[in-house]
């Protein structure tokens, strides 16, 4: 037998004893391969001399089931990388060899864990951690992982485009998202099995959160991210996690584990662990036509009521029978089901209902409306023992890397750095400090930026740019892209629909010299000419698959160019991009989605679909209030949203959240015509909604009036506001805190307070009179002043026996006296004390001002209610 026979015959051997996994991975990773350009050698790495066996299937893997952007955006040397250092730590940790292969290949082995921008933190983060786990368990080593990830970041609310784990740490703050990415991100750079898990919506308050589990000896265990605690299986998050309908966590590729699949995309596996935190059930939901027959094919939405919608947590189609189904906390849901032009939509209670059945009874078109009635699970959190000693070692640690995290931050620019930097490139000082300041650790990338723009003495365009970019821009954009965006732009351009590198939620590229040499000169002046030929050449070019980009990434435009592939996300940011290069004014509408650019002074919507471009048909929306008692302007997202149909359900049409009434739709506004839902609600304070639902048609040219009713109730504790819990203020002993990390997770009442006046001193003695049932209670009272001559003043004559719940702070430049004004409708005239009762939801259920007799009965009144 020949050797060329021999090895041939190897393969067939080796390939027939490939397990169904290995059959399905390389089936999969071929069909992809054969989607792409053969010239663009995307999966080159895979021919690497040198590659063992075991890189060559993990390589083929991750290209089986990564998004379209992570082929076209990052080198096969890059992936290379990482799966190369997943195996060494794998050999080099205690544990690595007790991982099961499956348990490996799915939650160490993967860069991605969202949708964030990749980088080269596995090898960073490793080379710092390893050190620190010498010794220590694996329990132990998933605890010192998050110690050193708080030292790195804490957190800090921001736009939903999420940073890569590198620039959370250079920022020194994320979001939850952020920082669950940058700890999952870490925890595999150990090779400790991680994964993120998201409640896409809390279903008792308007919020959603995300966290991290970790595998250890065999057991998944949760932990706050950048939120170190003494044991896992803790976290500020317990108590509402206990009341979450939905938790679920995208494991890359397909995955046959143990828990409930939600979905099975071309890039993940969506598994429900709702069971880790919560008492769950199924529902199973039957949709029928109006004759109730099963209806198949259907599109079935189960939504949670959160930001007044109703937000699509599960997005499923029936079967034949007919039947789609999930499992979710003992709370309600509402189910939409559309099938061509007829839907239906009803509300579940999981515990309660077992199957129910969903008529297709209205039609996409039709006026009616209706009252819904949802409450939420109740709260049952289990907490892992932890003892004193415990604690206050977790304490000193806490602060201890408080203090490392701040002495980095210490080095950003501070204001004398920014002027002398000013000075010496020509700027106004001013004008520069918003966006330094703002950049933080990046504060090297933007000052190179505005001095290269001040050598070619394009400061005023460079300062326009800046202005066109989001806070998180600031914070992780590299010279080298603004820098190709400002010197390949006319100087002329208009600078929101050219200049602008900003157009939704991507990373942002150098994509304006790639197509300036990529696109002919002749083409270019065509596109421009007639933008609708670059319209036509988008549909003609480009390969549509939404489903290969389920995670939410978006293709970067040079990437799209390259694959003549997307998603219709990355197709819309690509034919902006392509256009804003070549000198089309072009942008995305943010409130409807629609893609737009400017011909002959008019706004021209795009349609992909057909090929075509016409203006918006537009007609016009005026909503009619009448005031209820505490609500006279109700606010978008906090009170009432809009959606418009899609075709396979109703997309939210996303106005500035807590945008008053008054200002969208008292007056007619403008917007595209078409089938509208509008839901409003009243939050109850125990977290249940009072919700209206009403469905009508804006026509083109017409003006549509309709009525936006906010139901109240006489019986419940309502929310009536907001106020933001991690406001700071200066504590007695001159330290500046915040009212979050003085009254820990809850609720609280606040203060506003003055001194010696008879308001005060009544409010302050009431409130004593019923100390022992406040300090029952066992939540925080904070008392604030509004300065320290104020607050010196009262305690040389303290109102005595008030609850030693009490703590007493500054309001040293007015801000929370100021926001609770503002939010309450309170003039500049009302008289102190102010006091508030609101929770770290940062939801406001009780107010009163001024003189007012029996506070302390009025407080447990309303502490009774909750």
């Amino acid at each position: 037998m020949n050797k060329l026979l021999c090895v041939g015959v190897l393969c067939a051997l080796l390939a027939a004893c490939a397990s169904p996994f290995e059959k399905q991975v390389k089936a999969d990773f071929e069909e992809k391969k054969a989607l792409f350009p053969q010239e663009g050698d995307f999966f080159g790495v895979l021919d690497s001399e040198g590659l063992t066996s075991d890189e060559r299937d993990a390589l083929m893997f991750l290209y089986a089931y990564m998004p379209v952007g992570d082929v076209t955006d990052y080198s096969g040397e890059f992936y290379l990388e990482n799966v190369r250092s997943s195996f060494a730590t794998r050999e080099e940790t205690a544990w690595g060899q007790s991982i099961p292969d499956e348990v490996f290949r799915h939650f160490v082995l993967p860069v991605r864990v969202n949708n964030e921008a990749l980088d080269r933190s596995r090898m960073v983060f490793h080379d710092e951690l390893m050190p620190r786990l010498e010794g220590l368990s694996m329990y132990d080593a998933v605890l010192e992982v998050n110690h050193w990830c708080h030292e790195k970041a804490n957190y800090q609310p921001s736009d939903a485009r999420t940073s890569s784990p590198l620039a959370t740490v250079k920022t020194a703050y994320g979001r939850c998202g952020e920082e669950s990415t940058f700890l999952v991100a870490a925890l595999r750079s150990v090779g400790i099995p991680a994964r993120q898990v998201y409640t896409p919506r809390w279903a008792h308050t308007d919020d959603n959160h995300a966290w991290v589990e970790a595998w250890a000896d065999g057991k998944w265990y949760f932990l706050g991210a950048c939120e170190p605690e003494p044991v896992l299986n803790l976290g500020w998050f317990n108590e509402p996690a206990s009341r979450g309908m939905l938790m679920h966590t995208k494991v890359f590729g397909r995955y046959e584990g143990p828990e409930e699949v939600m979905r099975t995309t071309a890039n993940y596996t969506e598994i429900n662990v709702i069971g880790n935190y919560a008492e769950n059930a199924p529902v199973s939901v039957r949709v029928t036509d109006i004759d109730g027959k099963p209806v198949e094919d259907a599109c079935v939405r189960f939504g949670i009521y959160n930001y007044a919608e109703f937000y699509p947590v599960s997005s499923q189609h029936t079967d034949k029978d007919g039947l789609a189904s999930l499992s979710a906390g003992l709370g309600d849901m509402v189910v939409l089901a559309v099938k061509d032009r007829a839907f239906g939509m009803r509300k579940v209670s999981f515990g309660k209902d077992k199957e129910v059945v969903l008529k297709l009874e209205h039609q996409i078109g039709d006026t009616l409306s209706f009252s819904l009635d949802i409450v939420p699970p109740a709260g049952n959190p289990a907490l892992p023992e932890v003892t004193p000693e415990q604690r206050a070692e977790n304490d000193i640690r806490f602060n201890r890397e408080d203090s490392i995290r701040n002495a980095y931050i210490a080095t950003f620019p501070d204001a004398d750095a920014i002027r002398a930097f000013a000075s010496e490139t020509g700027y106004d000082a001013e004008a520069i400090t918003p966006y330094i300041v703002a950049s933080r650790g990046n504060a090297s990338e933007i000052e190179a930026f505005l001095k290269e723009a001040a050598g070619r003495e394009m400061r005023a365009r460079a300062l326009a740019l800046l202005g066109t970019l989001a806070e998180k821009d600031l914070r992780d954009a590299e010279a080298r892209v603004l820098d190709d965006h400002l010197y390949h732009t006319d100087s002329l351009a208009d600078v929101a629909t050219v200049l602008a590198p900003r157009i939704g939620n991507e990373m942002l590229t150098p994509y304006r010299s790639f197509f300036q040499k990529a696109i002919s000169g002749e083409d270019a002046a065509r596109f421009r000419e007639k933008p609708l030929s670059w319209v036509e050449w988008c549909k003609d070019s480009l390969t549509l698959r939404d489903d290969l980009c389920t995670v939410g990434t978006v293709i970067s435009p040079e990437g799209v160019w390259k694959s003549r592939m997307a998603d219709r996300t990355s197709r819309n940011t690509f034919f902006v991009a392509v256009a804003r290069s070549i000198g089309i004014p072009a942008w995305i509408d943010r409130v409807t989605g629609y893609v737009l650019y400017k011909e002959n002074g008019k706004d021209v919507a795009v349609d992909f679909e057909s090929g075509s471009s016409e203006q918006v048909a537009e007609g016009t929306l005026k909503l009619d209030y009448t005031p209820i008692p505490r609500l006279d302007d109700p606010a978008y997202a906090r009170h009432f949203s809009l959606s418009r149909f899609d075709g396979e359900g109703f997309a939210l049409q996303t106005y500035p959240d807590f945008e008053p009434w008054s200002k969208l739709f008292k007056e007619p506004a403008v917007l595209p015509a078409g089938y509208y839902m509008l839901v409003s609600g009243t939050r109850l304070a125990k977290g249940g909604v009072l919700a209206q639902v009403s469905f009508y048609n804006v026509e083109q040219g017409k003006e549509t009036d309709t009525k936006l009713a906010v139901r109240e109730s006489d019986e419940a504790v309502s929310v009536i506001g907001s106020f933001n819990s991690e406001a700071n203020y200066i504590d007695a002993e001159g330290n500046e805190t915040s009212v979050l990390l003085t009254t820990g997770r809850g609720y609280f009442v606040l203060g506003i307070v003055g001194v010696g006046d008879e308001p005060t001193n009544h409010a302050l003695k009431d409130i004593a009179a019923k100390a022992k049932e406040l300090e029952a209670w066992g939540r925080k009272i904070v008392l604030l002043f509004p300065s320290r001559a104020a607050y010196g003043k009262y305690m040389s004559a303290p109102i005595a026996g008030l609850p030693a719940t009490v703590s007493f702070g500054i309001d040293s430049d007015g801000s929370i006296e100021a926001a609770i004004r503002k939010e309450m409708k309170l003039s500049s005239g009302t008289r102190l004390p102010i006091f508030i009762i609101a929770d770290t939801f940062n939801r406001v259920v009780f107010e009163s001002h001024g003189y007012t007799i029996g506070m302390g009965d009025q407080l447990l009144n309303t502490v009774h209610g909750l």
